[in-house]
């Protein structure tokens, strides 16, 4: 029996979209991105004036997660995460995540916002063990299901990247 392989995360490019576009719809059939959300997050995520972070997770030829945040002053916002089924539970969302608070101590953000659907308890918990709290509601904020997001804070996401929660074992 093959050893699994593990994913290696790199930046996402143009060439990404569609096989992220298949995984986004086959995970968040509801409420998709579009190509056109992503090829508008990408053109902001490169050269010196960036203020988004893409990353992609490959296992093997197949891309099985994916992650952005944008940036914005002293502020940044996870805008996504996503990993594959077959790949739930294996730490690569946590990976993810480090990849992305790396992302906003490098565009030096002193805190991190985002949304999480409040019936995906599997995220919150991930986002929980980074240090993020939850501070309000967005009431139907995701749509066309008018589900409620829950919003969540992360202070000084450079600590979560050098602690505990962040290291590779434990995310």
């Amino acid at each position: 029996m093959t050893e699994p392989v593990t994913p290696r995360l790199r930046e996402m490019r143009w060439w990404d979209i569609d096989p992220v576009l298949e995984l986004e719809k086959n995970l968040f059939p509801e409420d998709a991105w579009s190509r056109g959300m992503f090829w508008s997050e990408l053109a902001h995520a490169r050269g010196p004036e960036a203020t988004r972070r893409y990353v992609v997770a490959e296992a093997g030829d197949r891309l099985v997660g994916y992650a952005g945040l944008a940036s914005s002053g002293e502020l940044a916002d996870v805008q996504t995460i996503a990993v594959a089924r077959d790949h739930w539970g294996t730490g690569l969302g946590g990976r993810l995540l480090t990849e992305l608070l790396r992302a906003a101590t490098t565009f030096e953000c002193a805190e991190v916002m985002l949304e999480c659907r409040v019936d995906n308890v599997r995220a919150q918990k991930l986002y929980e063990r980074f240090g993020f709290e939850s501070i309000g509601f967005r009431r139907g904020y995701y749509q066309p299901g008018n589900v409620d997001a829950l919003v969540m804070r992360l202070t000084d996401p450079a600590t979560s990247v050098n602690g505990v929660q962040g290291t590779e074992t434990h995310g």
